[in-house]
């Protein structure tokens, strides 16, 4: 295959997917050029961000070539064959040891690929590396016991958020165009807003995942809508190995571009406060006022929500969470059990004197919190917020209040549509003062997840131009 030339080639890192394939489709690149590109854009910024695990650049290479030969046969497996993609630390890959992001787990190869894995890899994907993630994946941030300390390409001092840390900040500094992460409270969406990329976490069951949990997504982390569309056309089918996967149904994901007028006549609620946790910090209330002007003058009407959550239903969540993770440290021996980060530890054995009571009013409020967003979101076409009401924290911030008792103060626009079971994506919306990304909120109806894809295009194409990516700091 002919190769780019001259300053072309340094930005062959920086193409989305949809341009690779149709290069490949030309035979103008092929994906071991592109694989090559990645990886030495990966060496320059990987000593200062930390995002990835099991960087193999033999294996990578040794996939990309693969692929190529399958473009010259004329037998590619589709758009994806030869993209580089990573996968987060807890979704298995097939011989891999899967850490949890933590030094207290035992490194047992993966007997097979969880679910997302196998889709990328029958598609054809090249998996140029696993991200980095924080202990158990309960942290909105880039600290481990396991990984080193993942930092923000946009600046270096500051989380890129998390669970889906390294994934987060491999998107934004160019770490090839796809990644995977998953998401039970915004783990997708957090690190999407906070490094300034797109994210979608589906609807419930919609990207099967192994195992399944109760408000568990997996779901792409890319720089544009259209990626993110791309990879939902191979990671939504249905996989007998998570219980709550979806039916297969004939969604046509490559009509995401399809928003001519897509905006004209819907019902948008807009929600400017959680009803829990922190106030909204003014930079981003005002980011996200002037995204609701933007989809009025698109033709929107913009309705002012109240808020439907509430500092018990935030609490009930938190501490069952506790007690699960308690449940799950003791049964670690004693020596696993010093391993785990401090923070963890205080947070999980505080549920130590839980009674059961208590822990059955905790678990009741996911329900609580499932009904009163179903609810408050029926009379809308789609609901727009804050991703979070916070910035990024610093990077060694294990969370933005630092508490391990006020633990997800940060996740009251976030975790309801896990419980919900909606589909809700994280898109650029503005900067700060000091140029950090400000992440807004897009939600739909359960199982509408294309109808978010394309609000999300919609708002993609009238934001304004952005600004340009982060790059490595000089040598």
């Amino acid at each position: 295959m002919n190769q780019l030339h001259g300053s072309d080639v340094n930005e062959i890192y920086a193409l989305s997917a949809l341009e690779l394939g149709r290069a490949y489709q030309h035979r103008s690149l092929s994906p071991v050029e592109v694989v090559q590109a990645v990886l030495a854009r990966i060496e320059r910024w990987e000593p200062h961000l930390h995002a990835t695990y099991l960087l193999r650049p033999e294996v990578a290479l040794a996939q990309a070539r693969a692929s190529e030969a399958r473009w010259q046969r004329g037998e590619s497996r589709g758009a994806l064959d030869g993209v580089p993609v990573t996968i987060k630390d807890n979704i298995a890959t097939r011989g891999d040891p899967v850490p949890l992001g933590t030094a207290a787990v035992d490194l047992v190869a993966a007997d097979a690929d969880a679910p997302p894995a196998a889709r990328l890899r029958e598609a054809g994907a090249v998996t140029v590396c696993k991200t980095t993630m924080p202990d158990y994946g309960m942290l909105s941030s880039g600290l481990s016991s396991f990984h080193a300390l993942a930092r923000n390409p946009w600046d270096l001092r500051k989380t890129p958020g998390g669970s889906s840390a390294g994934a987060g900040a491999a998107a934004a500094a160019g770490y090839g165009p796809l990644h995977i992460g998953t998401d039970i409270g915004g783990s997708l969406r957090l690190p999407a807003a906070w490094c300034g990329i797109f994210s979608l976490k589906p609807s419930l069951g919609r990207v099967p995942i192994d195992p399944p949990y109760t408000g568990r997504a997996a779901g792409p982390m890319t720089r544009t809508v259209q990626d993110a569309a791309l990879m939902m056309q191979v990671l939504a089918q249905p996989d007998a190995r998570d219980s709550m996967s979806l039916p297969a149904q004939d969604i046509a994901w490559s009509s995401v571009d399809e928003v001519a007028d897509r905006l004209r006549g819907l019902r948008i609620g807009l929600l400017l406060d959680a009803g829990c946790g922190l106030a909204v910090e003014p930079e981003i209330l005002a980011a996200v006022k002037h995204a609701a002007r933007l989809f009025e003058q698109a033709g929107v009407t913009i309705e002012p929500m109240q808020p439907f959550m509430s500092q018990a239903m935030l609490d009930g969540m938190d501490h069952l969470w506790r007690m699960r993770s308690l449940n799950d440290l003791n049964a670690l021996a004693p020596s696993q059990r010093a391993r785990v980060l401090p923070y963890i530890l205080q947070w999980a054995e505080s549920a130590a004197s839980f009674s059961g009571e208590h822990v059955f009013r905790a678990f009741s409020q996911f329900h609580a919190t499932r009904v009163a967003c179903v609810a408050a979101c029926a009379k809308y076409d789609y609901v727009i917020s804050p991703v979070s009401p916070n910035l990024p924290a610093p990077a060694e911030a294990p969370s933005p209040t630092n508490d391990p008792l006020r633990p997800l103060e940060h996740i009251g626009f976030t975790v309801p549509y896990n419980m919900s079971e909606q589909p809700a994506a994280s898109i650029n919306c503005g900067y700060t003062e000091g140029g950090l990304p400000i992440g807004l909120q897009i939600a739909g109806r359960r199982f509408d997840d294309l109808g978010v894809l394309q609000v999300a295009r919609a708002f993609e194409l009238i934001r304004g131009p952005q600004r340009a990516w982060p790059e490595p700091p000089a040598a």
